[in-house]
């Protein structure tokens, strides 16, 4: 089984979001590759991949792996913003996910 644990700025791009089905599968998504199902992810560079979720405008997870089974989700965003989404993440660096949320 592995482990999620979720940034800061992740928490706050998913409470905001408004499309409650759209979270509902942003939340199946993660608890199906709590179980090792990562269909459709992709490295986005330095470490970190992008989870593709098909639903609505195309919503992505940023994710990195910590140890063999623990993840850090650390940003979300969707097919519009992907572009901006890993450019901040590669900008931010080292300091990116920094705000860690057990569970």
């Amino acid at each position: 089984m592995n482990t999620f644990q979720r940034s800061d700025e992740f928490d706050a791009w998913l409470a905001a979001l408004k499309d409650k089905a759209g979270r509902a599968r942003i939340a199946l998504r993660i608890r199906s590759a709590e179980h090792g199902n990562f269909r459709d992810c992709e490295p986005v560079g330095e470490g970190v991949s992008e989870m593709r979720i098909h639903f609505g405008p195309g919503y992505r997870v940023y994710f990195t792996r910590r140890k063999d089974v623990l993840y850090l989700l650390l940003l979300g965003g969707d097919k519009s913003s992907q572009k901006r989404d890993i450019k901040r993440r590669h900008r931010d660096g080292a300091s990116f996910g920094q705000g860690v949320n057990h569970g």
